[in-house]
């Protein structure tokens, strides 16, 4: 990647948990995740669909208008039956949709404030279920839309304005066809804001996944969101696509009712979570490659949370760690024990190229006697003075592990005074 990120480093927003290492890499941390945690993640599904309430209300409110409309005026449908001709009436099935668009979709952009509850919750939530193996609590969802809603509002809000645009040109295109005017800049201008309102969606997509992970500034947050799309342009669309498979599944529907009621029920459990896990967990694991964390900020960022007494405490269990590492390291048992010596004497005798039986169970006699010589050996030199003081000697440093003082309370031990 030839732009930076080096300001993301450190600054990850992980308040209230601590990220752990993907042993088993980040989609496989994520199965697990999702496999381990399948009710948390329907519950944080649950917690979004409600926030996004409001927006499904309104598209309602819109198509009863619409059908509402479309029953109070006949256009012309009953001319030669008795009913006069309604005059002027050229595109105004269209005009009905341009009027109830830019009514009923503005309004959709200010449920969009709402909305971005839930997904801020709900996308800082999917990033901790994935960086900690399935931890999830309310307090957390909670505390998800207190540091990450602003983020998660700005990305919403400049999708939904595009999204806007779209529909207004689409219906204005439609309305200029309908009244016999040229299509071609109509259609030519809504090519270009279809091509421009995706273009942005895959932008405030990272806009969203930088804003819950990290501090950064407004600018800085703009910016990081270009270079991690424009670094990973095609696995950004390749996973974009796959997040919205919920979104594939209901526009087939349009074609196929069952496939319609099969989307209904994916997103009342599981659809906006799973386009959030999908889509965190393919940004986490770009954040892997491309942003180092900052170790040591982290770990006194956890330290100073903690009280000195466990701090203190920390810091004893670590230096015996350490002290029995040395011992183990230290101790040979080449030296602690006698080992006999090898002799000139061929103990074994080999077989050769032809053997029978009797062969083998005189080669099996012959290492039995060398392992009782061995044994046998060691039992006899155990007591040399040798063995007794270097085995004493490590005897007494691992006893100083577990020693206490005169007053009865165990004496700290650390790595510079236990093996003097």
């Amino acid at each position: 990647m030839a732009l930076r990120v080096n300001n993301l480093e450190g600054n990850e927003i992980a308040d209230d948990y601590t990220r752990t290492a993907a042993k088993r890499g980040r989609w496989g941390e994520t199965w697990d995740a999702f496999k381990a945690s399948f009710g948390k993640v329907i519950l944080i599904n649950i917690f979004i669909l409600i926030t996004f309430l409001p927006g499904v209300a309104v598209i309602i409110f819109r198509n009863m208008y619409v059908a509402n409309m479309f029953a109070i005026y006949p256009f012309n449908a009953n001319t030669g039956l008795g009913y006069g001709g309604y005059s002027g009436m050229l595109g105004f099935a269209e005009q009905i949709y341009l009027y109830a668009d830019l009514m009923f979709y503005s309004l959709l952009i200010v449920a969009g404030f709402i909305a971005s509850v839930g997904v801020a919750g709900g996308a800082y939530s999917i990033k901790k279920l994935v960086n900690t193996s399935g931890k999830f609590t309310l307090k957390g969802f909670f505390h998800g839309v207190k540091v990450c809603y602003f983020n998660t509002v700005l990305p919403v809000t400049i999708f939904m304005l595009f999204f806007f645009a779209t529909k207004i040109v689409g219906d204005w295109k439609d309305l200029v066809i309908a009244r016999g005017g040229s299509g071609a800049g109509p259609i030519t201008a809504y090519v270009f804001v279809i091509i421009a309102t995706v273009l942005v969606g895959i932008y405030c997509a990272w806009l969203l996944a930088v804003g819950v992970s990290y501090r950064v500034k407004f600018t800085q947050l703009f910016k990081n969101a270009f270079v991690l799309l424009i670094g990973s342009p095609i696995h950004t669309v390749f996973f974009a696509g796959f997040a919205l498979i919920p979104v594939w599944i209901y526009l087939i529907g349009t074609a196929a009712s069952f496939m319609k009621i099969i989307a209904y029920i994916f997103f009342v459990f599981l659809g906006f979570s799973f386009i959030l896990m999908v889509w965190m967990s393919f940004t986490q694991w770009v954040f892997d490659m491309y942003v180092t964390p900052n170790l040591k900020a982290a770990k006194e960022e956890a330290d100073s949370k903690k009280t000195p007494q466990q701090l203190a405490a920390e810091k004893e269990e670590d230096d015996k760690r350490t002290a029995r590492e040395l011992l183990a390291a230290g101790k040979s048992e080449l030296i602690g024990r006698p080992i006999k010596p090898i002799e000139d004497e061929v103990l074994v005798k080999p077989l050769g190229k032809t053997f029978s039986r009797a062969d083998v169970n005189a080669v099996d006699g012959d290492r039995t006697k060398m392992k009782e010589g061995i044994a046998a050996y060691e039992q006899e030199h155990k007591n040399d003075s040798v063995y007794v003081e270097y085995n004493k000697l490590f005897a007494e440093r691992e006893k100083a592990l577990q020693s206490t003082d005169k007053k009865g309370k165990k004496k700290k031990v650390s790595k510079d005074n236990l093996l003097k």
